[in-house]
């Protein structure tokens, strides 16, 4: 198995994450911070649930093109501007990567992201073998 997860029982809850990830291979993937795009660059949305879809979709695209998939990802680093939205940033996920178990991962609270209107960034990290 590439990735082994794990919640110590001494750690709170981990609502839509994992507080480790174990991963054993010979090839890592960064995937750069996805937003919620369309190819013309324009918003796919104006909500953070709706970007956090795209965001995620977005990141499928280019893990899929590495030749990896969701259960590869070991590591997932969220940018938003509602970083207290955890919820439903956990639903849009699950509805994008089928309910796959969640990597170890961080919500980072931001003032701005690097494109006017955007709500979300997303990046991960990948390990195979």
């Amino acid at each position: 198995m590439p990735r082994e997860l794990l919640n110590p029982s001494d750690l709170h809850p981990a609502p839509g994450f994992s507080h480790v990830a174990l991963a054993e291979g010979t090839r890592v993937v960064h995937i750069a911070g996805q937003l919620g795009l369309e190819t013309d660059f324009s918003l796919a949305a104006e909500d953070l649930r709706g970007q956090t879809v795209k965001a995620m979709r977005n990141v499928e695209i280019a893990i899929r093109a590495a030749g990896v998939g969701w259960d590869d990802v070991v590591r997932r680093t969220i940018y938003t501007l509602q970083p207290t939205e955890y919820e439903v940033i956990t639903s849009a996920i699950d509805e994008v990567t089928g309910g796959a178990d969640h990597p170890a991962q961080t919500i980072v609270g931001v003032t701005g992201l690097a494109v006017p209107g955007c709500l979300i960034e997303i990046e991960c990290t990948a390990v195979v073998g």
